[in-house]
């Protein structure tokens, strides 16, 4: 699936390396999973901001992320690339909003955002359909990462591990 050429363009151009997840998306298999993996790090680094800012932070990365994978994507001819990761970063930072810096709730933050990205049901499936260009691309990981962040903060009351 990847080839020598789109790895000259990721690691020759930021826009690329942004939206291929600083090489991640380059994986042969799973790149949204590896993706989300480079996401935790970056998470563990702004978790710690206010809520607040938090979320300005994300916003200012989703706006970024429309506009660096749109470009990508009309760079490569090839509408949401397998390669084309960001969106996974913003959809895993949004799963993580207001949920504890803990192991347990990145675990399982990671499986439940991984699920819902993956499976696409409704609402999010239906962003994958019928959005396109850049904000497409975002747009349908954003919806998983809402699903996913009310699943986890539902997970963790029920397991009495909530903030």
């Amino acid at each position: 699936m990847f080839d020598p050429a789109i790895n000259r363009r990721v690691f020759g151009n930021w826009h690329h390396l942004l939206a291929f997840g600083f090489g991640s998306g380059l994986a042969k298999y799973a790149p949204g999973t590896f993706g989300t993996l480079v996401a935790i790090p970056i998470f563990l680094a702004i978790g710690h901001l206010p809520a607040w800012l938090y979320a300005v932070t994300v916003l200012a990365a989703f706006a970024l992320g429309v506009w660096i994978c749109d470009t990508v994507s009309r760079d490569l001819g090839v509408h949401d690339h397998g390669g084309i990761v960001f969106d996974e970063f913003v959809g895993f930072w949004i799963t993580m909003f207001l949920a504890p810096m803990t192991v347990t709730s990145v675990a399982l933050g990671f499986a439940l955002f991984r699920l819902f990205d993956i499976w696409k049901p409704g609402p999010i499936g239906w962003c994958d359909r019928h959005l396109e260009g850049g904000f497409g691309i975002m747009f349908d990981d954003v919806a998983a990462g809402v699903v996913a962040c009310a699943a986890l903060h539902a997970l963790l009351w029920a397991l009495g591990t909530a903030a």
